[in-house]
């Protein structure tokens, strides 16, 4: 996918001001893509963005991640059976964690207008997300990303036409405010990194 490219490398020799002045007209005529507004917002709300093109880069990065923070052989909080192969190739600790370093988890979907992250009670059970601890980890995937937490409302219940999930909620600050910020009362930020899988 282009997109990616021309965030995470790109061998084009143009200049930076070229591409920066391209970007910057795509923003004036409000052409940009869905995609480049979730990117744009995740990271201007403090999210770490980590883009793979296969399963085995999912599986690199998230080894990077845990080399960077010292988390090898740690206890982590995670409720989905599909991340625990993850969880056991790194000597984890998972069942009844008491102090977790870490929560590995798929969501629901990415909010491009907020930079956001959508869950239910599939991947957080009943906790708040000021329950969950400080750093996260998130899989996803490009397919995921919706213009408006309203379109990720109609997905989840798109998906689930019978067993609708509880404790539908956002997560949307990924640092610490430099200052006061009303806008975040009542908010506990999150270390919080996305590794984004392409499928589309």
């Amino acid at each position: 996918m282009s997109l990616f490219r021309k965030f995470f490398g790109n061998n084009n020799p143009a200049s930076e001001e070229e591409q920066e002045s391209e970007f910057s007209n795509s923003h004036a005529e409000n052409a940009t893509s869905i995609d480049e507004k979730f990117i744009y917002n995740f990271k201007k709300n403090g999210g770490k963005f980590l883009y793979c093109e296969n399963q085995e880069e999912v599986k690199e990065q998230f080894e990077n991640i845990l080399e960077e923070n010292d988390w090898f052989e740690s206890e982590v909080l995670c409720y989905e059976l599909s991340l625990f192969g993850m969880l056991d190739d790194n000597r984890l600790v998972y069942e009844k964690p008491v102090s977790p370093k870490f929560f590995l988890a798929r969501c629901e979907n990415l909010i491009a207008e907020e930079g956001s992250i959508l869950f239910s009670s599939k991947q957080i059970k009943q906790n708040k997300p000021n329950e969950l601890p400080t750093n996260i980890i998130i899989v996803a995937k490009t397919s995921q990303i919706l213009g408006s937490k309203s379109d990720g409302l109609s997905a989840i219940k798109k998906k689930y036409e019978r067993d609708y999930p509880t404790n539908i909620t956002t997560i949307k600050y990924f640092e610490k405010a430099k200052e006061e910020d009303f806008t975040q009362y009542g908010n506990s930020a999150k270390n919080l990194y996305l590794l984004l899988l392409e499928d589309l």
